[in-house]
């Protein structure tokens, strides 16, 4: 494109925005960088009406867009084919609606979650998603599919999400589910922008359903001794009427396979309940060889990762009932990369572990990942490659193998949303 063309596409956006929310200085284009791809342009809407008016030059000018959240999840997925434009969603933060009384929110796609929940708070209400860190918005939180220990009880933000108001790849803005105005006919729009990474179109405004904080909360901490005997704590745990919040089990000790691993189970209601059920799980975590402890303590499951960040992070799909197999296998894998230094952690309660892999080449870690998919394989795993350095996701496929006929739906949706594939091209499973 040359220099005229250019300077008319930052005429053009900031002509439907304002001069000061569209960069193309190369400086402050470098800190929108997807994979070290820097984008031509960078515009910051401040409304839904701006968003669709941004998406509208980018169509006439047949631009390749990037929407951007926080920019906390930009190493999931393969690196993009091509990037033009970077559409920053920080400037859409607001709370548009809150129906308090129907536990209801609709809130502008770039406003944190952290934020959210803290306006809540004075309303004894949550949006119960609690992936790692607090610089994810909650579109970024629904485009990338994230989530956290919560999940177990409230599942994730396929179950919590209502109604989307979003921006289709040629500037139309489209509803789906709750308080529809238009929809896309045989679609359950919300649940498909879930983890489509923003191919799909660009979220603006999110309509949430939320839960009441419990009166108290409390976690106990299990150690016990083997994989067979978190198995064996985790299946008694979901075979009783206990109502846990979360059960994870965190391992930092892989070298050593007689160390003692830890199950966390919290419980969350009113405090008779939680001192109740704290003691039935101590009963169930004796007659499976372990030992509960009530501690204190913020939950996490990582911290954010942050720019140059070398580690590669995977997410295992197995089954609560093969927990001791899951993990013997992923230490099998893990073991096979020299010189590595991994942990691993799981939401013990549905079967998904996280895998953190660090100090490793890329091949090294293509070849772990491909011995582990086929390990898993087995009994209809799958391993994803949730985040890493570029030239880890430019050897091995982040999304592993997809069945042929779920392969050919979602190509039909991405030619239905985005026919010219211009949203987020090559990110996504098999390049979409």
């Amino acid at each position: 494109m040359s220099a005229v063309a250019s300077r008319s596409v930052a005429a053009a956006l900031r002509s439907v925005t304002a001069a000061d929310r569209v960069r193309d200085e190369r400086a402050a284009l470098e800190t929108f960088a997807v994979d070290a791809i820097v984008p031509r342009w960078v515009a910051r809407p401040v409304s839904v009406d701006e968003l669709a008016a941004v998406m509208t030059v980018a169509a006439e000018e047949r631009l390749i867009v990037a929407p951007r959240g926080s920019g906390s999840a930009l190493d999931l997925g393969a690196p993009p084919a091509r990037l033009d434009l970077v559409v920053d969603l920080s400037g859409l933060d607001a709370i548009v609606e809150h129906n308090a009384d129907d536990l209801t929110v609709t809130v502008q796609a770039g406003r944190s979650l952290h934020a959210l929940n803290r306006y809540l708070l004075a309303h004894r209400q949550f949006l119960p998603l609690d992936p790692p860190g607090e610089a994810h918005t909650v579109g970024g939180t629904a485009a990338a599919g994230l989530s956290g220990p919560l999940r177990f009880r409230y599942g994730t933000m396929r179950d919590l999400l209502l109604g989307v108001r979003f921006v289709q790849a040629d500037g139309v803005v489209t509803w789906g589910g709750s308080k529809v105005v238009k929809s896309v006919t045989g679609y359950d729009v919300p649940k498909l922008m879930v983890g489509a990474l923003g191919t799909l179109g660009v979220l603006g405004e999110l309509t949430l359903r939320l839960h009441s904080l419990p009166e108290a909360e409390r976690t106990w901490l299990v150690a016990v001794p083997s994989a067979a005997a978190a198995q064996a704590l985790v299946a008694s745990i979901l075979d009783s009427t206990l109502q846990p919040n979360r059960i994870e089990l965190n391992d930092h000790t892989l070298g050593a396979a007689d160390a003692p691993l830890a199950v966390l189970v919290s419980f969350g209601s009113v405090m008779e309940a939680v001192v109740e059920q704290g003691e039935r799980l101590a009963r169930l975590a004796r007659d499976a060889g372990g030992e509960a402890r009530a501690v204190s303590g913020e939950w996490t499951t990582a911290s954010d990762r942050v720019a140059g960040d070398r580690r590669t992070t995977l997410r295992v799909g197995s089954l609560p009932a093969r927990l001791r197999s899951t993990f013997e296998t992923l230490r099998r894998a893990l073991g096979r990369i020299a010189g590595a230094r991994s942990t691993l952690g799981a939401h013990t309660g549905l079967g998904l572990w996280r895998v953190t892999i660090d100090g490793a080449t890329p091949e090294a870690i293509a070849t772990a990942v491909a011995w582990l998919r086929d390990a898993v394989a087995e009994h209809g795993g799958y391993v994803v490659v949730t985040g890493g350095p570029v030239a880890v996701r430019r050897r091995v496929d982040p999304w592993g193998p997809i069945a042929p006929d779920a392969l050919a739906l979602m190509r039909a949706i991405k030619t239905t949303f985005d026919p010219d594939a211009r949203l987020n091209p090559g990110r996504f499973v098999s390049g979409l």
